[in-house]
């Protein structure tokens, strides 16, 4: 697996691939055990889309995606590149997208572990009172992301 770390505004991003296609973006520094540094064209052209994500410049992404999971972690991920740029669901709202409507909680153990942060944009998914809940990046990321989709400043 091919990775690097890039340094983005607010945050430092671990971009992985393998096969041709993205299949990490994570809240890391240093690249993980059997990770080989090299900035393929692929990981060039994410941080190029994540740069412009981050400039407001971007709602969409134009990547091969290939996270791993169970059939229903990949539904879940699926439902969540769904949502529209500046706009959140409830893990309710996604449960009931995928036909699983008793399963909140299995839902959030998805989002918690979705590998493609960002790109499948499990920040849009909040709790059903509207309150922020928990992310890999932290809150404060989190914040972050959803003020700059929606036009706030950041």
């Amino acid at each position: 697996m091919f990775a690097h770390i890039y340094s983005f505004p607010v945050i430092s991003l671990l971009l992985a691939e393998e096969g041709g296609a993205l299949t990490h973006v994570a809240f890391a520094d240093y690249l993980p055990a059997g990770c080989i540094d090299r900035q393929t064209p692929l990981l060039a052209k994410a941080a190029g889309q994540l740069n412009e994500y981050f400039a407001g410049n971007r709602r969409t992404f134009d990547l091969p995606l290939a996270p791993r999971g169970t059939p229903f972690q990949q539904k879940v991920w699926q439902a969540l590149r769904t949502i529209p740029y500046g706009q959140t669901r409830s893990y309710g709202d996604i449960a009931r997208q995928i036909d699983a409507p008793k399963a909140c909680r299995a839902v959030g153990m998805a989002n918690h572990v979705n590998p493609i942060a960002i790109i499948i944009p499990c920040h849009r998914v909040i709790g059903k009172s509207g309150r922020l809940t928990g992310y890999a990046g932290g809150l404060n990321i989190k914040e972050y992301l959803l003020r700059l989709e929606q036009g706030g400043l950041v």
